[in-house]
């Protein structure tokens, strides 16, 4: 898949998960509260690498990071489509400039 394509299907799976907050009577995630699941995703991430790092106890750390990769992804890129961010064109600014810092 192409980041469109990744877009696409976050986006849809956000739908989705819209719809059941509202047939289960309650409304749909803020933004603020995407921004907030998408910290607690990070902090599960971060257990996880330490956790392979040999940092902390978790049975089945290297088997779980690819999950935990994917729920950050999944977030970042519905964060960009609730906020209409190009993420290929700030992607890009933002490696740019750190070249230019690097020399």
């Amino acid at each position: 898949m192409d980041i469109g394509e990744l877009q696409a299907r976050a986006r849809q799976i956000a739908d989705r998960y819209d719809r059941h907050h509202v047939d289960a009577g309650r409304r749909p995630w803020s933004t603020g509260e995407l921004a907030l699941g998408f910290v607690g995703d990070v902090g599960d991430l971060a257990k996880l690498v330490l956790a392979v790092d040999g940092r902390r106890e978790i049975p089945d750390a290297r088997d779980r990071r690819g999950h935990e990769l994917a729920d950050c992804l999944w977030s970042v890129l519905v964060l960009a489509d609730r906020y209409d961010v190009d993420l290929v064109a700030e992607f890009g600014k933002m490696t740019d400039g750190i070249e230019r810092h690097l020399g």
